[in-house]
């Protein structure tokens, strides 16, 4: 990659196919902000294709093979595009280069100080904490996470710092694609059966993306997580690799000594060992639950692994107030509470119902749930079952396919039927556009509303607010 500020060839001109995902849109922003003529195309119109089209960018609306300017000096692409998508094919005719999108993002962060944060759980999360107090510190880092901060296209910014931020997808393996300064690896679990058959699969590829860090620098990892601490055990010991934990355990680097829960925001009080400068700090974290709180301590130790200053970053993780979609408050109707969460395997969607129920009081906690994958549901529908099994409700939609062809037998029914033996109070709903009416119906003043997945079950929260404010309810 040419030095900040400027793309090089292959990326001078690119275009990118699903420019508004999550992941593609954030690439494609930084690149803009570099110089680069940015052109793609996506299926719908958006807020975040919005923002790029403000930023210079060309956004087509459809995939076709006119879409594809003559000039093009590459074509980006995620693992979502298959391989029969037209202006693939018409890139692949014309010899123009096919870039995977982690290919383009470890090159914006080739010549910086990169942070990549990987997971099975809380990437976007720590990324997101990471970036806001950097900048609340005044270090201007540059980042590209996998959700929106506020406004639409927030999810990546080209900063004149030194320091990179990025969440490292391991689902596809792309994670082997950079070389950070310091890597980030918050737990470790089996997910992504599509592509992992067992957990020696998953350890393998996140052994091989540990030794991609560069030499002299850091794993900061739970201490707490088995997965993690199993990651660990066989990582220890490789020369040039600084190992930081994080966690209660006693012997974490830093450890954990209290997190206190007030209201929807915690206090959090950490214990730096003698090489990270022995000292005890109270912090406030401004969005609720534990696994939230352990998020903003990793995400501090990355800090003083780059030697950012512990005192100064702690208080300015209180800055952070949230990302879209992750326990996002979506607004308020007849006294209840309509909460956002992208939650989708059993363990996320455990956490975020015990991080709410805190915030619930006397309410009722009720979810929609809309299942994401046919591989995920085959797998762990019967943990997803278990999990929402906490709420006081649930109702189950079916599933969200992405980008996956349905599986025999493999049906919402899988999630319904494990959350009953659990003694849960669960509905299902084949009719998405009946939910607003279903849940105006269930909620009363003082209950908690969340729609969880990480499908477009998003949009039913407006529609379920303005169901709540007419007339009739």
């Amino acid at each position: 990659m040419a030095p900040a500020g400027t793309a090089s060839d292959t990326l001078d001109r690119p275009h990118f196919i699903g420019i508004g995902g999550a992941g593609m849109s954030g690439v494609a922003k930084v690149l803009a902000m570099r110089g680069a003529r940015v052109s793609g195309s996506d299926t719908k119109d958006s807020p975040i294709v919005g923002a790029l089209r403000e930023l210079g960018a060309t956004v087509h609306i459809g995939h076709s093979t006119e879409n594809l300017a003559a000039d093009a000096t590459s074509v980006v692409v995620s693992s979502a595009i298959r391989d029969d998508n037209l202006e693939l094919v018409t890139a692949r005719e014309r010899g123009i280069p096919v870039v995977h999108r982690s290919d383009a993002l470890a090159a914006l962060m080739d010549g910086s100080r990169p942070i990549a944060v990987a997971g099975t759980h809380g990437k976007t999360t720590t990324t997101s904490m990471l970036a806001v107090s950097l900048r609340t510190l005044g270090l201007d880092p540059s980042y590209v996470i996998g959700g929106d901060l506020d406004a639409p296209g927030s999810s990546a910014l080209h900063g004149l710092g030194e320091i990179f931020v990025a969440e490292a997808d391991e689902s596809d393996r792309s994670f082997h694609k950079y070389a950070p300064e310091v890597a980030i690896i918050l737990n470790v679990e089996l997910d992504h059966h599509a592509n992992y058959a067992s957990m020696d699969e998953i350890y393998e590829s996140y052994q091989t993306f540990v030794g991609r860090v560069r030499p002299g620098g850091a794993l900061v990892i739970s201490a707490d997580h088995p997965g993690a601490r199993e990651l660990t055990a066989r990582v220890g010991g490789r020369d040039g690799l600084r190992v930081l934990t994080y966690g209660e355990d006693a012997g974490a680097d830093v450890r954990v000594l209290a997190i206190e829960p007030h209201g929807l925001t915690s206090e959090v009080t950490v214990r730096l060992a003698e090489s990270l400068g022995g000292a005890e700090l109270t912090f406030t974290v401004s969005v609720p639950g534990r696994h939230y709180a352990l998020n903003a301590v990793a995400a501090l130790t990355a800090g003083a692994a780059l030697d950012v200053p512990a005192v100064e970053l702690a208080p300015a993780l209180a800055s952070y107030t949230g990302v879209k979609r992750r326990l996002q408050l979506k607004g308020v109707a007849a006294g209840v509470q309509v909460i956002d969460s992208y939650a989708h395997h059993p363990t996320e969607i455990a956490a975020d119902l015990e991080a709410i129920r805190g915030g619930a009081g006397e309410g009722r906690v009720l979810v929609v749930f809309q299942p994401h994958l046919f591989s995920r549901t085959q797998e762990l529908g019967t943990e997803m079952g278990q999990a929402l099994a906490l709420a006081d409700a649930s109702v189950v939609l079916d599933i969200y396919p992405a980008r996956e062809d349905p599986v025999p037998g493999v049906t919402s029914a899988l999630i319904i039927d494990a959350a009953a033996r659990h003694g849960a109070d669960v509905t299902a709903e084949h009719d998405r556009n009946a939910v607003p009416e279903l849940i105006a119906g269930m909620a009363k003043p003082g209950d908690l509303v969340l729609t969880m997945g990480a499908g477009d079950v998003t949009d039913l929260g407006p529609e379920i607010l303005a169901r709540l404010k007419s007339p009739e309810n």
